[in-house]
């Protein structure tokens, strides 16, 4: 009610009802006026101080908060001045492959993370000791999150190797020129197919 009674009295955007557990996320639109977010604490609308991970500088519109395997996110957007960086050449060749995860024309080449392997054993190890488990009990959840914990851990792992790469590729190289591949043709070969997907 307490939403619904700010949007009567000064609209900007009409409240969203979500159930509990599911796509836990949600918008703070300060109805176009700036937020300051400054340091480790932050004093937000609607909500009040937040303690961040790590010090945040920036003044946003928007941010939304969203949970992930049982910790919250805060994620904005700002604007900055980017910098041109010099460039060690204009073209680049990048040639993807299973065994490596790219190598460049000029000889470079970026190992491949095979994260999911590395946490195989233990998700299908945690999913096995979950099976018997009562739905929507106290253990169930418990080990859902660790499965979930697991999985965000592959997921980032990834995440960091290919934002290493794009960011090489950025500042170093003026064009990058990829090759095209036919990746469901490569799924149909059984022995690939799972290396292919990851």
């Amino acid at each position: 009610m307490k939403h619904l009674r700010g949007f009567l009295k000064d609209p900007c955007k009409y409240p969203k009802f979500k159930k509990k557990g599911r796509s836990d996320s949600f918008t703070i639109d300060n109805c176009g006026k700036p937020i300051e977010l400054n340091g480790w604490s932050h004093k937000l609308p609607f909500i009040g101080i937040v303690k961040t991970y790590e010090p945040i500088e920036a003044t946003t519109k928007k941010i939304t908060i969203s949970r992930q395997a049982g910790d919250w996110y805060l994620s904005c957007s700002y604007e900055f001045n980017a910098t041109t960086t010099p460039k060690k050449t204009d073209v680049i060749g990048v040639d993807l492959g299973v065994k490596t995860l790219a190598t460049l024309s000029d000889g470079k080449v970026f190992e491949s993370v095979r994260s999911y392997r590395q946490f195989e054993a233990k998700l299908s190890r945690e999913q096995y000791l979950n099976r018997h488990k009562e739905v929507g009990s106290a253990n169930w959840r418990a080990a859902q999150q660790k499965i979930a914990r697991l999985h965000r851990k592959v997921a980032n792992i990834r995440k960091d190797a290919l934002h290493k790469l794009t960011t090489y590729l950025a500042k170093n190289y003026g064009r990058v020129s990829i090759e095209d591949l036919n990746v469901s043709g490569m799924l149909r070969n059984r022995k690939l197919a799972k290396s292919v997907s990851r």
